[in-house]
């Protein structure tokens, strides 16, 4: 059974996009680095190989990279609309998981998060209700589910180092049976900037 890869990101658009970059970058570079982020990131997801890729994005779609993205990987475009970011997850994996058995969905943050990553991820969720790539921040960069359920990502103060620890506790109580895989860094301040492989600034 296939395994749906949502990307989770916003559109490359200055002022918009890794906001937080822009004391290093400026707007413009933050939305240079986010796009390159970006297009690693849905290369990955359709290298894996593992089913369909979609884009899930906001404030729309109608951006120039994310239309070449889709044709060039023959991926789905779509929208987060409205609530918080848990509500935003949520919405996305449940309506994955109405056509696919397994769904994996991850940020555009992480270019750790490569193709076998992915399939490994994939690959624990036929014995896991859940998996995880945390991310070194406090936070996680990946998570993937067969059975959609909003209780993981209800209530969580997001953009906070306590993500992954809060939940860890919705999961526990949720009963849920998760498996983690070993922990990546995604690029969101300045700081970060040095996990970037070579030649990525712009």
């Amino acid at each position: 059974m296939s395994v749906a890869v949502i990307v989770l990101a916003k559109a490359p658009v200055a002022g918009l996009a890794k906001t937080r970059l822009a004391p290093a970058l400026g707007a413009e570079g933050a939305a240079a680095l986010a796009e390159r982020l970006l297009v690693h990131a849905v290369g990955q997801a359709a290298a894996a190989g593992l089913g369909p890729v979609e884009i899930c994005t906001t404030p729309d779609t109608a951006h120039p990279v994310l239309q070449r993205l889709a044709a060039q990987h023959g991926a789905t475009l779509s929208l987060q609309g409205d609530g918080d970011l848990g509500q935003r997850m949520h919405r996305a994996l449940a309506r994955a998981l109405l056509q696919h058995g397994r769904a994996l969905l991850m940020g555009a943050d992480a270019p750790a998060l490569d193709a076998g990553l992915l399939r490994l991820a994939a690959q624990r969720l036929l014995s896991h209700d859940g998996v995880f790539v945390p991310a070194r921040d406090g936070g996680y960069a990946l998570v993937g589910q067969r059975h959609a359920d909003l209780r993981w990502f209800s209530g969580i103060t997001w953009s906070t180092p306590q993500v992954m620890q809060d939940t860890r506790r919705r999961l526990l109580q949720a009963g849920a049976r998760w498996a983690e895989l070993p922990p990546v860094a995604d690029i969101d301040g300045p700081d970060d900037l040095v996990h970037l492989p070579a030649g990525w600034l712009p």
